[in-house]
C-alpha cells in the first residue's frame, strides 16, 4: 500500500491563477456586503443579483489555468495515495490531474435546485439565469455552501486526516470553521506541514513554510518524492 497524504488547500492556492479571494474584495462586490451575496438571506432578497456575482466568479473560474502547485500536488499520486481536500469552488486541483478531490465549501461548476439540495446538475454553460429551473420547477442556485450553511464531507476528511502519513496545508487562513479544525484531525506521528506567505498562528506540530504555494510546495513535493 502506498503511504496516505492528505492536502488541505485554501484560497491562497486558487489566488495564484489570478482567482480574487474574498479578502482581496476587501468584504465588498460592486457595493454589496459579500454576506448579501453569499448567504441564504441575501438569495431570498435578491436572487437575480446573487446569480449575477457566482456567473462572474464561474467566469474567471473557467478562464483560469491550474499553477505549479496544483501541478506539483497532482504529481504526488505518482507514489502516494493522496486525497485532497479543498475549501476552494473551482476545479483547479482536477484540472491539474488530482483524482481524489473533496470540496467542503461545494463546486461553482455545478448547479443545484433550491429546494432540494440533493438534485445537483453538472453545467453545462457558464451562467445560470433566473428562470433556469430544476425538474421540480424550483429556480437552480450555485452548488457552492454560503454563509449559515453546513460544510460538506466533514467525517470523511476527519477521517482521512486521521490516517495520512502526511498532512500538507497550504493557503488558507484557518479562520473559516468548521472546515479550519480538520487540521487538528492529524495523527502524532503525521509529518506536518504548513504553507503560507503570511506570519499566522499555526497548528501545533506543524512544521511552517514562509512563502507562497508556488515558491514552496513543488520542491516539497520533490522531496516528498525522492523519499517514497
Amino acid at each position: 500500500m502506498k503511504p496516505k497524504i492528505v492536502v488541505f488547500t485554501g484560497a491562497g492556492v486558487s489566488a495564484e491563477s489570478g482567482l480574487k479571494t474574498f479578502r482581496d474584495m476587501g468584504g465588498l462586490w460592486h457595493e454589496h456586503r459579500l454576506e448579501d451575496v453569499a448567504s441564504p438571506e441575501g438569495w431570498r432578497r435578491d436572487p437575480a443579483t446573487v446569480l449575477r456575482f457566482y456567473n462572474e466568479r464561474r467566469l474567471g473560474v473557467l478562464a483560469a489555468q491550474p499553477n505549479a502547485a496544483h501541478a506539483a500536488i497532482a504529481r504526488l499520486e505518482e507514489k502516494y495515495d493522496v486525497v485532497v481536500i479543498t475549501q476552494n469552488i473551482d476545479d483547479l486541483h482536477e484540472r491539474a490531474g488530482s483524482s481524489q478531490v473533496l470540496h467542503v465549501h461545494g463546486e461553482i461548476l455545478k448547479a443545484r435546485s433550491s429546494a432540494d439540495q440533493s438534485r445537483v446538475y453538472p453545467m453545462t454553460g457558464a451562467l445560470i439565469e433566473i428562470g433556469d429551473l430544476c425538474e421540480l420547477g424550483s429556480q437552480l442556485r450555485p452548488d457552492v455552501v454560503w454563509f449559515g450553511e453546513n460544510v460538506r464531507h466533514l467525517r470523511e476528511s476527519a477521517r482521512h486526516f486521521a490516517q495520512a502519513d502526511k498532512v500538507l496545508a497550504i493557503g488558507t487562513s484557518l479562520t473559516v470553521w468548521p472546515a479550519a479544525g480538520l487540521v487538528d484531525h492529524a495523527r502524532d506521528r503525521a509529518e506536518r506541514v504548513f504553507v503560507s506567505p503570511e506570519q499566522q498562528e499555526i497548528p501545533d506540530h506543524y512544521r511552517f513554510l514562509r512563502g507562497t504555494a508556488v515558491e514552496k510546495v513543488p520542491p516539497l513535493v520533490e522531496a516528498w518524492l525522492a523519499q517514497a
